[in-house]
């Protein structure tokens, strides 16, 4: 009974030991994490949050990156943009709401863009972008209610100014490509003729080999044979024949308006 006291004895004193040493350097490690804390510029922030960077008996393993900097800049807070108007930038302002016309200007035309410079261009297409999904939404809601929408040829002015903003930016590209290269298009290329005598726009490409060594290139044929003339001409007389024919219609229609309506004014073709 001796011998088991005195072993009982040791295991509860190497016990206590192990928990003291495991307390010290919890001491410790809190201490060193408290001292690199107090150095940083950031600790105020740091120090409000400590409670909640520990759990158990040892520091989280998030705290592995941290190391003490005496940078000010790097401890900012996140910014971002603070939204202002949300889902509202999809919709017409209140005062034009229950409106049955609404006032517009008109679109903008192509002389008065070549005035613009490249970077008010940039900015005035995202406007009109902008404005085209605010009235397509208001087109799809007054669908939606089976009302009139206010003012629909808005939608249209918005597309014709876009059209000819594009129209204005290919002009100087293709101005700017003139003077670097001498080329008009952004993909040169050429008239050519295929096999049933069309032609047609043929844009060059790049190929990784010569043409002459290019099998895939010379199955392709840019000339018309012989015996295919002769359809060629056919099918030109089809198209006059056609053409004809709807002319011809077309005035026998309008004679036949006079014949009932004589007051009326009819185009003459």
């Amino acid at each position: 009974m001796g011998n088991v006291g005195r072993t009982t004895l040791k295991m509860a004193t190497s016990s206590s030991a192990g928990r003291v040493l495991t307390l010290c350097k919890q001491f410790q490690n809190v201490f060193r994490i408290s001292s690199a804390i107090s150095t940083n510029p950031c600790s105020s922030a740091l120090t409000k949050y400590q409670p909640l960077l520990y759990r158990g008996k040892s520091p989280l393993p998030a705290l592995s990156w941290y190391r003490p900097t005496s940078s000010v800049g790097q401890c900012r807070a996140l910014h971002t943009t603070i939204s202002r108007r949300g889902l509202e930038e999809f919709f017409d302002i209140p005062e034009s709401w229950g409106e049955a016309n609404v006032k517009s200007g008109a679109p903008w035309t192509a002389k008065q863009l070549r005035t613009k410079s490249n970077e008010d261009l940039h900015k005035l297409w995202y406007v009109l972008l902008k404005e085209k999904n605010l009235l397509l939404t208001l087109e799809q809601e007054s669908k939606r209610q089976r009302v009139q929408m206010p003012s629909p040829e808005r939608i249209r002015k918005v597309e014709r100014s876009m059209i000819r903003l594009e129209t204005v930016v290919k002009e100087r590209e293709t101005a700017l490509r003139l003077l670097q290269t001498g080329q008009e298009k952004a993909r040169p290329g050429a008239w050519r003729r295929n096999k049933f005598g069309n032609v047609y726009w043929y844009r060059f490409k790049e190929y990784a080999i010569p043409w002459y060594m290019n099998k895939r290139y010379k199955r392709k044929s840019f000339f018309t044979p012989k015996f295919v003339q002769p359809h060629i001409r056919l099918r030109l007389e089809k198209h006059l024949r056609e053409k004809a024919r709807k002319a011809s219609l077309e005035r026998k229609t309008q004679a036949k308006l006079r014949e009932k309506i004589p007051g009326a004014k009819v185009s003459a073709t």
